[in-house]
């Protein structure tokens, strides 16, 4: 059936709405702005929820508000009481919710849908079911391997490929049914088998290419709830929407341009070997460790210090103790800055905003490409909890699942110290050769308590 129009004065608000979303990305764009972004884009979609209500003669209102105060605490708990190491979590579930939300509100829509309805509405309500089961499915696997509910290592058995492309082609199947019949019985058995295509398209997926399949499933929910907006005649849903998708899309690919690796390649490598593997066994070979006090003679003398944070940083919450060491040197004469690779930590943005969370100045933190060619002519690079972002692998061994992934040059200091619980591996699960070179210093133990006995060493010297 065609949507009933709203009133005029509705469309303008919801045409304001819709700005607000446009101008919240920009927002995001940037340190300073993000928090004034993310408030105009939370203010607007408040509007757009609460406007229904206005005009709308809706049934079960009841019902309506005990689901949004339901959702509106678990969500509101849920995001004070999240660590910043399990945002890509949050990420993941937030997104699953949100394409399987668009799904079963296609699955209702389609009930009302007759066969007058033209087909290509039908077809967006059918792309809709799909899409958004699949991206529901898929963040839950993601969630899964992020949280350790499950291996983080790829999941492959004999066959996988052909029940893959069997379902794939069961989806086009079922789509056309739904298309042509109108029938909310074959618009449940295609929902069904998009849950499978969406365990079955993350399984093989393994370590440090999780978190670009949640930017990836990201930008398909996106696309379900741009699709749901066509068929309910909502702008709000289309626009926002139609942001997430094309958002999540050059994120997907920026994201895989770090890692060297096309987006197939991430998605499907580890089915001839491929994939960024996962955790590996802790290597027994020798290496050259010091305690906290050599380690600050080290420091404390060096006139040039780049610090390299990665994921063990936000495991053991050092990111303070990190920055007042980082002042302490600073104090003492020494050039200081972070080097922030792409992909540190598990998303994009993840090392600068738990910097920024610790009050470091933004105008240290320095990307890839521009502390590059500083790297050797400093004196100590301090790597506290990176690995695989700094493992010389991935420019010098072709047989390597990170070849081709762009680097911090940190093997070209003079200096290295490497801040690390154990000798394990990184997601990538390989050994990182620069833990073996005569000029890294290894210093072992939780980060934060390092960083403690660190910071209280150079203050001594």
């Amino acid at each position: 059936m065609t949507p009933t129009l709203a009133p005029t004065w509705v469309q303008l608000v919801y045409l304001a709405c819709a700005v607000c979303f446009i101008l919240a990305l920009k927002g995001l764009a940037g340190p300073r702005t993000a928090r004034g972004g993310n408030l105009v884009g939370a203010a607007a979609a408040v509007v757009a929820v609460a406007v229904p209500f206005t005009y709308l003669d809706l049934d079960h209102v009841a019902l309506i508000l005990v689901a949004i105060a339901v959702g509106g605490v678990v969500g509101a708990v849920g995001a004070q009481r999240v660590q910043m190491t399990q945002m890509p979590q949050l990420v993941a579930l937030f997104n699953g919710v949100g394409g399987g939300a668009a799904a079963l509100v296609a699955l209702l829509e389609l009930g009302h849908l007759g066969d007058a309805t033209p087909a290509f509405d039908v077809g967006a309500t059918a792309f809709t079911v799909a899409v958004g089961a699949v991206s529901f499915a898929g963040s839950v696997v993601t969630f899964a391997k992020l949280q350790e509910l499950m291996t983080s290592r790829p999941v492959v058995f004999p066959g996988l490929p052909v029940l893959f492309g069997a379902l794939l082609l069961a989806t086009l199947v079922l789509a056309g049914l739904v298309v042509a019949e109108v029938a909310v019985g074959w618009a449940v058995g295609l929902a069904l088998v998009g849950l499978a295509v969406g365990v079955l398209l993350v399984l093989p997926v393994g370590g440090a290419d999780v978190p670009i399949v949640i930017s990836l499933l990201n930008a398909l929910t996106g696309l379900t709830v741009a699709a749901g907006g066509y068929v309910l005649g909502n702008i709000v849903l289309l626009v926002a929407g139609t942001l997430v998708g094309a958002s999540g899309t050059f994120l997907t690919l920026l994201m895989a341009r770090a890692m060297g690796r096309s987006v197939a390649s991430i998605l499907f490598g580890a089915l001839r070997g491929g994939s960024t593997l996962g955790a590996g066994e802790a290597s027994d070979r020798p290496v050259r460790s010091a305690g906290p006090e050599d380690v600050a003679i080290l420091l404390g003398y060096a006139e040039r210090v780049v610090v390299v944070p990665g994921y063990g940083l936000a495991v053991a919450q050092a990111q303070h103790t990190l920055r007042e060491l980082v002042e302490v040197l600073a104090a003492r004469g020494a050039r200081v800055d972070y080097a922030i690779h792409p992909v540190a930590g598990r998303m994009p943005g993840h090392m600068n905003v738990l910097l920024a969370e610790a009050q470091v100045p933004y105008e240290q933190l320095v990307e890839m490409d521009d502390i590059n060619p500083e790297l050797p002519h400093t004196d100590v690079v301090l790597v506290v909890g990176a690995n695989d972002v700094v493992n010389p692998a991935a420019r010098t061994t072709p047989s390597a699942p990170i070849y081709g992934m762009p680097i911090l040059d940190v093997d070209q200091a003079r200096q290295v110290v490497f801040l690390k619980r154990s000798m394990r591996p990184g997601f990538a699960g390989i050994e990182n050769e620069l833990l073996f070179d005569p000029r890294t210093t290894l210093l072992f133990g939780d980060a934060k308590e390092s960083l403690a006995k660190l910071l209280a060493a150079v203050k001594a010297l």
